[in-house]
């Protein structure tokens, strides 16, 4: 059986380090937080996964990665672990708050990596989570304690290399170390069982022997054991013999020693062993690396031949130049899914810094930084526009990939005076992100921030504010969306900015529709949908003003006035190949179908609705979804098989764990809720209080996968009695339909 979790899997052999292994089991067994610290580049990262994977059975919910490395604004440290940890959440709570009330009630292992950059805020929601959740055990690696309650520490040394007794590396028959490669497999000679095997990998017909292992000894003590340096010095021999590795890295020891005298011996043979491969590399080579700093996680060819030409380096040679990088194992190449695009690159975090401090030597930083921002920001616009296409899906998984870079230019945009109004146009570009991808709440902090460094009345600031209203209501966040939905309405009419009236006057009518009138929110939709069509705007949001006019034309129990907008909907989904808002037609049509007794065609609209939102990670329109389906289990099958009561409550619990993932259950809607409610009291009816609550618990257990695949492929055999039919009648539910 496959364990939970989201350990990556381990691409190259994993030599030695069995005490330290051991030693970290231990340290989990009697500690809920155990920190692995240690210099850059001696392996704490690799050895922490490894542990976690020696250990991860013993956590029936999972051993969990969160890269830290990859977050640079400490606000956004506990969204990247609700990220990590598939917990997606849109709420305006803080993180840590919804963290604990996620996982209080599970046993899990949270590996985070990378902790120095951001060693306060990382211990203190290790503290919140620690105390807020007493199934939890965190192993975080980082270059310095988190000194909070409770902490072990695992301070992982340099790879051992065995003494010489005469100068040379001493013989003997190997151990049972159990590392990798050659004839060194005694613990106290790791440091040459790694070098031979990587060695192996890049030269191959290199294997150690009682000739050569004099040499790679003394190569690996000249690099201290330091699992990076050992690696950069096995990587040479693709290019030079194992006497040239020894000679040139002798002259670059000597060379490049003589940092600060209070910096610890093997932070100096890092910065050594890292500035020897530097010197290895060609003049051109350095300035890509060092340019290549800028990314803040994973990049593709096209970001790095618009971000790093100039000065040096033609469009046309990033290509080759990368190519070289990989060959010197400074950069990686990462598998591609294929989803989004070709092959994607990253660079270990120690030499991403190292590039970095050649970069700001240089004083380019400011220059690349910008030029990625660039580069982003376009990303973004242009995913607005494909975001209305066939193209969808590979949209978001195009933007999910480059989220890490586009916290990076949002940073930059925000830290740097005179970019204020860059910053507001990014965010509220991303709206499409935010809102159909389940990232409502990061889009708010970044939308909020923005907003609060330029108050003027731009075109850029009217984006933002309709923006951040809409996402303000599918939060249920009514009395912060209101406002700035007026004030964009507002600011509009002042300036004659059209085509901001519109979006204004359209989310005004969303925020009408959630707050339970929806008379006048069908008045907004129309005025909205006459001006864009006087403008000749077409795009998702104009398709989601059709489906929010059907869904108030429903609630007022003007079906004829539905299924008219509906249709219009559908018709021009199919033509552009648009997939979101049709999802949410779907569930527009699903419900249609039930109010008109037509159970067969609302149980299939209704699985498909949560099927594609589902596929954009779309938390609401999935959840609605949900609620509907939920309703819809209720009703007796096709063969006259009564309904099952017990599964509807299983899918309202599932509902009700992903809206406190989105903010006010049903938006706080009394028209939303309506279905909820009359599936709700049909339960009653049918099953006893404990029946119905120990049901409604299994839900509230299903992650979000779980809930969907249980919604769409139904319960597994469990042997459950199948109750049905209609009960009673909420008050004030939903409209009377017939009967099918």
């Amino acid at each position: 059986m496959r364990c939970a979790g989201n350990l990556p899997a381990e691409t190259t052999s994993f030599v030695g380090r069995r005490r330290e292994l051991g030693e970290a089991a231990r340290l989990l067994g009697v500690s809920r937080l155990v920190t692995v610290t240690g210099p850059g580049g001696v392996g704490k990262s690799r050895l922490a996964l490894r542990a976690a994977a020696a250990v991860r059975g013993l956590f029936p919910d999972g051993a969990w990665l969160v890269e830290a490395s990859g977050v640079q604004d400490p606000s956004l440290l506990g969204h990247a672990v609700l990220e990590a940890l598939l917990l997606a959440d849109s709420t305006v709570r803080p993180a840590a708050e919804v963290l604990v009330e996620r996982l209080r009630d599970r046993e899990v292992l949270l590996v985070l990596d990378g902790c120095e950059h951001l060693v306060d805020a990382c211990a203190e929601l290790v503290d919140v989570l620690l105390r807020g959740v007493p199934g939890l055990r965190v192993l975080a690696t980082s270059r310095q304690e988190l000194r909070t309650g409770g902490e072990h520490l695992l301070d992982l040394p340099p790879l051992p290399v065995r003494p010489s007794p005469a100068g040379g590396a001493a013989g003997g028959p190997p151990g049972g170390g159990g590392a990798a490669g050659g004839g060194t497999g005694r613990r106290d000679g790791d440091a040459v069982a790694l070098f031979a095997d990587r060695a192996a990998a890049v030269a191959g017909g290199f294997r150690l022997t009682p000739e050569n292992e004099a040499a790679v000894a003394a190569v690996c003590r000249r690099v201290d054991g330091i699992p990076l340096a050992v690696e950069l010095a096995a990587g040479r021999l693709r290019t030079l013999s194992l006497e040239q590795v020894a000679e040139r890295l002798d002259d670059r020891f000597r060379l490049l020693t003589g940092g600060a005298r209070t910096a610890l011996p093997r932070h100096r043979t890092l910065r050594t062993a890292v500035g020897w491969s530097h010197e290895l590399c060609t003049p051109q080579e350095r300035l890509l690396w060092a340019r290549l700093a800028v990314f803040a996680d994973g990049f593709d060819l096209d970001a790095a031949e618009y971000v790093c030409p100039g000065g040096g380096i033609a469009a046309e040679d990033v290509l080759e130049l990368l190519g070289e990088l990989v060959a010197k194992s400074v950069v990686v190449r990462e598998a591609s899914d294929g989803v989004a695009g070709g092959a994607r690159y990253r660079m270990l975090d120690t030499l991403r810094e190292y590039g970095a401090g050649w970069l700001r030597s240089l004083g380019e930083e400011g220059v690349i930084r910008r030029r990625h921002r660039d580069w982003y920001l376009g990303l973004a616009t242009w995913g607005e526009v494909e975001w209305f296409s066939a193209r969808q899906a590979e949209t978001g998984e195009r933007t999910r990939l480059a989220h890490p870079n586009l916290r990076a230019a949002l940073d930059f945009c925000l830290t740097q005076p005179g970019e204020e109004q860059v910053a507001l146009h990014l965010a509220a570009t991303l709206w499409f992100y935010w809102v159909g991808c389940g990232h409502l709440g990061e889009g708010r902090v970044w939308l909020d921030r923005a907003l609060a460094t330029a108050p003027g009345a731009t075109a850029a600031r009217a984006k933002a504010l309709w923006v951040t209203g809409y996402m303000a209501t599918l939060q249920g966040d009514l009395e912060r969306a209101r406002p700035m939905l007026e004030e964009c309405r507002r600011q509009a009419l002042d300036t004659g900015d059209d085509l901001a009236l519109a979006y204004a006057v359209h989310r005004q009518g969303c925020a009408a529709l959630v707050g339970d009138d929806p008379a006048r929110a069908a008045e907004l939709f129309e005025e909205a949908l006459w001006h864009y069509e006087k403008l000749g705007e077409l795009n998702s949001n104009v398709l989601m003003a059709m489906f929010e006019l059907g869904v108030a034309a429903l609630f007022l129990g003007e079906t004829d006035t539905a299924g008219h907008w509906l249709e219009r909907l559908r018709e021009v989904c199919e033509e552009f190949g648009e997939q979101w808002a049709y999802a949410y037609c779907l569930y527009g049509t699903a419900y249609a179908a039930w109010l008109a007794g037509d159970v067969r065609t609302a149980r299939r609209e209704a699985r498909e609705c949560v099927r594609l939102n589902h596929l954009f990670r779309d938390l609401v329109g999935t959840v609605l979804g949900l609620e509907l389906l939920a309703l819809l289990a209720t009703e007796p099958g096709a063969d006259g098989s009564p309904g099952d009561l017990r599964e509807a409550r299983v899918l309202q619990g599932a509902a009700h764990r992903i809206w406190q993932a989105v903010g006010i259950p049903l938006f706080g809607s009394h028209h939303f809720r309506a279905p909820h409610d009359e599936c709700a009291a049909r339960a009653r009816a049918g099953l006893s209080r404990p029946v119905s609550a120990e049901a409604f618990r299994e839900g509230t257990g299903l992650d979000l996968d779980a809930a969907v695949a249980r919604a769409l492929d139904g319960p597994g055999p469990r042997g459950a009695v199948r109750r049905g039919g209609r009960g009673p009648r909420t008050p004030g539910g939903l409209p009377a339909r017939g009967r099918g």
